[in-house]
């Protein structure tokens, strides 16, 4: 498949996946089910983004370097209710310094 092929069909996808959110009766939204879900979808993705750029190396191999250093230190600060640039601070801070010293 070229490369053409392959943007023109998730053009189409993409298309008809905005329709069919329009098309869906809205009962089918209003539910307390569907808000719970739809709320926690956010929150689940940058989860699982978060843990695959953490604990992955560039082979797709799991690998804890500095970057899960950092984020465990991120996750202290905010627990300390730090507020987020103190948070990123940290983080980076952390990964840098333990980089400097030699770990990957």
């Amino acid at each position: 498949m070229s490369t053409w092929t392959a943007l023109l069909i998730a053009g189409g996808l993409a298309f008809v996946l905005k329709f069919l959110g329009y098309v869906v009766p809205a009962s089918w939204l209003d539910g307390e089910r569907t808000t719970r879900i739809t709320s926690a979808l956010p929150i689940a993705l940058l989860a699982a983004l978060v843990g695959v750029q953490t604990l992955t190396s560039s082979s797709g191999a799991i690998t804890l370097d500095s970057r899960a250093a950092a984020v465990g230190v991120a996750i202290v600060a905010l627990l300390l209710r730090a507020p987020f640039i103190v948070v990123v601070i940290l983080g980076a801070a952390v990964a840098a310094g333990l980089r400097l010293l030699g770990l990957p």
